[in-house]
Formats: C-alpha cells, sequence, structure tokens
C-alpha cells in the first residue's frame, strides 16, 4: 500500500516539473518574439528599443495671445484669425487703435507676439535688455501724404503747412522727420500729433485745407469720403529720392524671448500660418477684404481698394536682418533715441 501511494506522488511530482518546464520555455520563446519583433532591421541585427524611436512633443502653451494694431499689420492676419475661429488654434487676437495699447501689457508678459512699428521694436529691445526678438518685417513703407485740394506735389511743398498725423514716437514720426530734415524743411512744417489715425480724418473733413499723412488703409478711407482728396506724396518715393542704401519700412512681427525659448513650436507654426494669411491676403483681395470688414478693421469696400497698396509681406531670416538693420541704421543716424539708444544686437533678429 505504501509502495504504491509512493508511485503516486512520484508521478503527480514529474508531472507537475513537465508542466512547469514546459510553462518556462513558452516564455522564453514569446520574450523572444517580443525583442525581434523590436528590431527595426538595423545592419547587424541589433536591437533598437521602441523608447529610442519615440519623439516627445514640443511643449505647447495653452494659448498664445496676438496683438495688431487696426491697420495693414492686423489686415494681414485677417486669415489667420478667421482660420482660429473656425478651429480654435489656440489664439486669443487684440486689435489696438495705437502701440502704446500693446507695449506695456506686452513687457509685462500678457501679450506673447505682436505687430508693432519697426522702429519700436528696437527700442522695446532696448528696454527689456534684450528680452525682445523680432519674427519678421510684416509690412513695408505704407505712409502717404494727402490733401482736399492740389497745393502739394513735392516734398519741398509742405514747407508752411500744418501736417496732422498719428504715430509720434514711432515710425510715422521718424520717418517724416527725417524726410523733412533731409529736405531742408523740417523747421518749416508744422506736424500736429493725434493719438489716432481717425483723428486725422476728423481733421480733413472738418478743414478744406487740411494735409495729413496717413498710412493705408485710412488713405483709401479719406478719398473715399471725399473725392477732393488725394495722394500727394507716396514717402515711400520720397525715402528713395533720398538715394539710401535703405527702404522704408513700416511695421514687423516681434516675440517676448521667453517665450520663443519655452515655446519654439508654437512660434514656428505661428509664422507659417501668418505666411499663409498673408498670401491669402495679397492673392485674394476680395475675400481678404471681406474679412478685414468682418473683423471691423475697416469697411470691406475700402480694403478691397486698399490691400494692394499697403506692401503687406512675410519677410523673415537673413532678408528681415538684412533691410530691419538697414532702415534701424538710418533711423539711429538721425536720433539713436528712436531705436533705444543703441542698434539691436543680433540676437534681436528671430533666426537670422
Amino acid at each position: 500500500m505504501k509502495k504504491r501511494i509512493c508511485s503516486v506522488i512520484m508521478a503527480m511530482f514529474c508531472m507537475f516539473a513537465f508542466t512547469a518546464c514546459n510553462a518556462e520555455t513558452g516564455s522564453s520563446e514569446s520574450s523572444d518574439t517580443v525583442n525581434n519583433s523590436s528590431s527595426t532591421g538595423n545592419a547587424g541585427g541589433n536591437t533598437v528599443s521602441s523608447d529610442e524611436n519615440s519623439s516627445t512633443p514640443e511643449k505647447m502653451p495653452e494659448k498664445v495671445t496676438v496683438a495688431a494694431l487696426n491697420g495693414p499689420t492686423g489686415m494681414g492676419m485677417v486669415k489667420l484669425m478667421d482660420d482660429d475661429e473656425k478651429n480654435d488654434y489656440g489664439y486669443d487676437f487684440i486689435l489696438a487703435g495705437a502701440a502704446d495699447e500693446i507695449t506695456p501689457r506686452l513687457i509685462k508678459g500678457e501679450i506673447d507676439i505682436a505687430c508693432v512699428p519697426a522702429n519700436l521694436a528696437a527700442v522695446l529691445y532696448s528696454k527689456t535688455s534684450g528680452e525682445i526678438q523680432t519674427l519678421a518685417v510684416n509690412t513695408l513703407g505704407v505712409l502717404y501724404i494727402v490733401e482736399n485740394g492740389n497745393t502739394v506735389n513735392s516734398v519741398a511743398d509742405l514747407k508752411g503747412k500744418t501736417v496732422y498725423s498719428a504715430g509720434k514716437g514711432a515710425t510715422p514720426e521718424y520717418a517724416l522727420n527725417f524726410i523733412l530734415s533731409s529736405n531742408g524743411i523740417l523747421s518749416d512744417v508744422n506736424i500736429e500729433w493725434k493719438s489716432e489715425h481717425a483723428e486725422c480724418l476728423a481733421a480733413l473733413e472738418a478743414n478744406p485745407n487740411a494735409v495729413a499723412m496717413l498710412p493705408q488703409p485710412f488713405a483709401t478711407t479719406a478719398m473715399s469720403k471725399n473725392e477732393n482728396t488725394r495722394v500727394a506724396i507716396d514717402l515711400n518715393d520720397a525715402w528713395d529720392d533720398l538715394n539710401l542704401s535703405s527702404s522704408l519700412l513700416t511695421g514687423v512681427i516681434i516675440v517676448r524671448k521667453g517665450f520663443a525659448e519655452e515655446y519654439p513650436a508654437a512660434v514656428n507654426e505661428f509664422m507659417s500660418r501668418y505666411g499663409e494669411s498673408v498670401k491669402f491676403v495679397n492673392e485674394n483681395v476680395t475675400d481678404a477684404a471681406q474679412l478685414v470688414g468682418k473683423y471691423e478693421i475697416v469697411p470691406a469696400a475700402v480694403a478691397e481698394k486698399a490691400i494692394p497698396n499697403c506692401h503687406i509681406v512675410c519677410i523673415t531670416g537673413t532678408e528681415m536682418k538684412e533691410k530691419l538693420s538697414g532702415y534701424l541704421q538710418v533711423l539711429f543716424d538721425q536720433l539713436p533715441a528712436s531705436v533705444g539708444g543703441a542698434m539691436p544686437g543680433d540676437d534681436f533678429y528671430y533666426g537670422a
């Protein structure tokens, strides 16, 4: 009896050992299959783990706050604004009437990306000890001298006139002063500064003898309201007549350096979408004008006439640096304070 019990116990032990052995073998085979499937076919049959192939997504902000002025800089963004409204890309757009509505919030970090006058970008770079970078030139010269009548046909004809203008302390002031000074009549022209371009339009309407310096699309708006109002001087031509090595610029896109360093992918994504928006505006004027009207920058009918004269661009990299640095050098030579007291360093030009 004892022998039978011992035999049964031995048989059960053998069965258990055999089952355990098979389980271990199966586990080993399964492990080899997983290892082989993780190989990417490298030379020599080396196994590459899946961790080495995976890439960590770049950090993105919850929201990107973008500011622009009511003018060509805002007009260049309208397609992007519309796309964001439809697809929720994650942008908060601010359209302001004057640059001083933007700069305090930019310095405080409440705005990430902004479209501002070209010289203001350099001033902010100096004021923040290099915490501002320029992403692109977004607007070439858009300034025009307009008048009710036909008394001004050259810069010399501005002598003794009162010129209404907005943009004191920014590109309009320095560009106009430089042109007047270069023509020897700066002290002979009375410039009355307004806080917004709309006030200059009101002055033109109220005074039949008024002369104003207006950017597009406000120059077109003035002419649409009064058939006697005309463009007397294109400041691009007046600038070129001085035979300088630079071009007249109006606006640039800037970014907070800290934001660009923390979210480079977000900056690149914005610039790609902004470039597409600029292309759409320039190539689809009628449709773009409807969007300009939708966002209440100017009426669509005015925008359609103005867009071809707004010189809306998106110039980045080396070309951006060449154009912007040349323009800033002209301003610096005239009045160092106009660019913040010193020319910006190379780190001012993002991606150049």
